[in-house]
């Protein structure tokens, strides 16, 4: 009789284990791109050119002597009112270089030829 009534209860038990509820949470999450800024300025440079070679290289006799530039591929050759010179550069003109970065790693922006 004893082993009757605990097998009655656990058989009236076990319907209340397995009735629970289970919950599943999804959370998204999204990222937003982050944002920088960058701002470069440009230095200049006064001289005559010594060694010109288009879309390489050019150097310039300045005061603290000879410079070397790269020549980006943006670079452009333009006079003293802003218009692009097609002439390629010579050996004794007159020029600023506006350009980029120090030492080795100098890139120009534009070269203005002076009158």
């Amino acid at each position: 009789m004893k082993t009757s009534i605990i097998t009655l209860g656990c058989a009236l038990i076990a319907p209340l284990a397995f009735a629970q509820t289970s919950t599943t949470t999804e959370q998204t999450t999204s990222t937003q791109p982050a944002t920088t800024e960058t701002t470069t300025t440009s230095t200049t440079a006064s001289g005559t050119v010594t060694t010109y070679e288009p879309g390489k290289t050019i150097v310039v006799k300045s005061e603290e002597g000879p410079v070397s530039f790269a020549l980006g591929t943006a670079a452009r050759i333009v006079n003293g009112a802003g218009k692009v010179v097609t002439a390629p550069l010579r050996a004794g003109q007159k020029v600023r270089v506006y350009y980029t970065g120090t030492g080795e790693r100098r890139v120009v922006e534009r070269v203005q030829v002076e009158d």
